[in-house]
């Protein structure tokens, strides 16, 4: 089994990143292969509404979404971290996801995902509950904690002494690797996934 955790920020080594190490060593303590992928400071286009997904399968932007994308099949749980801007998750993060869930959101179906926000003092609510509905309108389960997903801190030191929040991440994990394993013991019982209708789209205007 296999956890890609996505740290939002574009400071690789900060306070998002922080809160995913911790989330990381839980994982890998329960047996769980890990990868930390960064997004970067090279510019993340958002999505042009150009449909070319639909055909192609993948985003005509070849960038980190169509490697993360790729990376995606193969892992069997998420965890998408962000620091907190102006009470949201950052602007590249929101790009990024906005174009790998519109252009493989199938890869992620009944898969496990959870949101980490990191922020100074407040504002982090809106940043997990963001992330989050990409997890809700996408089939997949959301891991819970013990408390808020969110580490508070200035810098990766600050974070050392929140120890609540850290503590939050470790019972993320936990939950995590709990709820994979679960999922994989229901595999080996035959006990399969839902099937799910032909989606329908409409709108309001009748």
């Amino acid at each position: 089994m296999k956890v890609l955790l996505m740290n939002g920020s574009p400071r690789p080594a900060g306070c998002t990143h922080r809160a995913l190490l911790e989330v990381e060593k839980q994982l890998q303590s329960e047996g769980i292969e890990t990868e930390i992928v960064h997004i970067g400071t090279t510019p993340i286009m958002g999505c042009t509404s150009c449909g070319i997904c639909a055909e192609k399968g993948e985003c005509f932007q070849d960038d980190l979404v169509n490697t993360f994308a790729k990376m995606a099949k193969d892992a069997d749980g998420f965890v998408f971290g962000s620091p907190t801007y102006y009470a949201d998750a950052s602007g590249p993060l929101t790009a990024f996801m906005n174009r790998l869930f519109y252009s493989a959101g199938n890869v992620f179906a009944q898969k496990p995902g959870a949101a980490v926000a990191s922020c100074r003092r407040a504002g982090a609510m809106n940043t997990l509950d963001h992330i989050q509905k990409y997890f809700l309108i996408n089939h997949m389960p959301v891991v819970p904690s013990q408390y808020w997903n969110v580490v508070h801190g200035s810098t990766p030191e600050d974070v050392e002494k929140d120890l609540e929040g850290l503590q939050t991440m470790r019972s993320l994990a936990k939950n995590m690797a709990f709820m994979l394993k679960c999922i994989e013991a229901a595999m080996e019982k035959g006990l399969p996934f839902p099937e799910y209708e032909r989606k329908v789209r409409t709108n309001f205007i009748r």
